[in-house]
This record gives structure tokens, sequence and C-alpha cells, in this order.
């Protein structure tokens, strides 16, 4: 059976996500307030709406790409928005990041109308979204899930059911949260790169390259809990082994940075938190540290 699909929002992410779509249905209806994102949709086969209320009327999925919550907001439930026109059934997918109350809200909202909100984040930037290679974090009923894991596959290559209406945008925030805390510290490796006369552009390629086959920080996320382990568990010698090399090179780091004079608190967090955040408890090399640093 076709699944008519209404895309809103045609930007550097939507975009590429609708394109995807044009040859997963047979049906796919757009809409963007820039009519020159339309254009190549309809002359690919789209049908271009008008506002919000009509794209609902003739959809199954409707799939929200757009700013912030206010623009969620008033795409779902504003004079013209979804809401007004949708027939029970419909799943309003919102792929924005947005406040984990906000898609809470909009899915009380939706669900007087008989109507399944779905907040499904992505991760993977247009990049991904032109490969079909986003990840998608979905906060939904078990019935909305399965109606948008095959649509959704169109540009994706990981579709998770986080759980129920919020936690798609909770399970994004927390993969952002280390994205731009990961951000943070690589600022501060470059000025300890910088001041020990190292081209920071090559740092970089180190760092690129050295990912791309380590799995960066994703390398060390397995576990299915937080708790501190037991020493009989399987992962406690693999933790502490980590926990061990990264107390050395941390401290090596640091003690560069002493001498350069300069600042690394993030490094200084990293060596106090490392071994407890593994769950296999703190290594000699950070509680002598810590020692240290105590009057």
């Amino acid at each position: 059976m076709t699944i008519r699909i209404g895309y809103i929002g045609l930007g550097n992410m939507g975009a590429p996500m609708a394109h995807r779509l044009l040859d997963h249905t047979g049906s796919l209806s757009v809409l963007d307030t820039n009519p020159d994102a339309v254009t190549p949709f309809v002359e690919a086969g789209a049908h271009s709406v008008s506002n919000a209320a009509e794209l609902a009327s003739v959809s199954d999925i409707v799939c929200v790409t757009v700013l912030d919550d206010t623009q969620v907001r008033d795409v779902v439930a504003g004079p013209d928005g979804l809401l007004s026109s949708a027939e029970p059934g419909t799943v309003i997918a919102v792929h924005s990041t947005i406040s984990d109350t906000t898609a809470v809200d909009l899915g009380a909202l939706c669900a007087t109308h008989g109507v399944e909100f779905v907040d499904a984040p992505v991760s993977g930037g247009a990049a991904g979204a032109k490969k079909a290679a986003l990840a998608v974090m979905v906060g939904a009923s078990d019935e909305a899930f399965e109606k948008i894991r095959d649509p959704f596959s169109a540009f994706a290559a990981v579709v998770v059911h986080a759980g129920p209406i919020g936690a798609g945008t909770r399970m994004k925030l927390a993969r952002n949260l280390l994205h731009f805390v990961s951000f943070t510290a690589a600022t501060e490796a470059q000025r300890l790169a910088e001041a020990a006369g190292i081209d920071i552009t090559e740092l970089g390629k180190v760092v690129r390259h050295t990912d791309s086959i380590t799995g960066g920080a994703g390398s060390i996320m397995w576990r299915d809990s937080t708790s501190p382990l037991e020493q009989d568990d399987s992962w406690f010698p693999i933790f502490s082994h980590v926990r061990a090399l990264g107390e050395k090179d941390l401290a090596l780091a640091m003690a560069l940075g002493d001498r350069l004079d300069v600042d690394l608190p993030l490094a200084t967090r990293a060596l106090a938190g490392l071994g407890p955040g593994l769950g296999v408890g703190i290594g000699d090399i950070a509680r002598t540290h810590s020692m240290e640093e105590q009057p």
C-alpha cells in the first residue's frame, strides 16, 4: 500500500531527506516558504501545497523539519496548522531538535485529535541525509513507530525507538551534549598543541583520521548502565585498561600544559572523572594527582 507522505521544510536538512522519499513512495507532497526550494521536487513528481492544513489533508505521515520550537508549534497547532485538517491516525513526525517538553505537550494535543505525534530528531547532518546514512532517534508509541520505521529508512541507516514521546529528543540532547563538549575539548587540545609549536591543522588531520578508525568517544559506549562495575564483570578489565591509558596520557598532557602555562580545565576534570565514569573507580595516577593538588 502506498503511504502518502508530506514534508514541511526543505532547507539544508529537509531537502535531502525529502529527496530520498521521492524514491520511496509514489505520493510525496511538499511545503516550504521558499518557492525555489519546492520547484525541483515538483519537477521530480512531488505535489506542492499551499499550507500545512492542506498538506495534512493529503498525507498519512507528515515530516516536519523547521527551525525551532516556535515554528514547530505553529506548523502543528497554528490556525492553518496540521491539526486543523489531519485525519485520525495521521502521524506527525518532527525532525527538528526541540525541547522535550514541547514534544510531550504537542503529543498530548495531537492525541485529542486522534493524531500520533512522533519526535524524531536526526544526527548525521546534510551529508548523512544525502547518503541515506542518518541516525533517527524516535519518541513514539509502538504503533506510530511501526508506521514510520520503513519510510524513515529511505533517509536513515539507523532508526532507534528511544521510548515514548519526548524520548527521541532526550536522546538527541544527550548525543549533542557529547558532540559539543567534545568540540570544547578539541579547542583545549588545540591551545595546548599551538603553545607547544605544533601545526594544529596537522593535528586536526590526525584526529579525524584516527577517530574514523576507532569510533572516537562512541567506542566506549557499550554498557547498558552507568552504575559501578563489579570486578567479575567482563567489562571491568577492559575499562580498567582504558582508565590506565587515559590517566597516563592526561597526566602527561597536563604536565606539558603546566610547563607551557596553558590552562587545561577539561583535562583536569577528565583525569578525576575518567575512571568513575567508566565504572571502575579512580586509578592510581588520578588519585596521586588529587592528593598533590590538596593544600
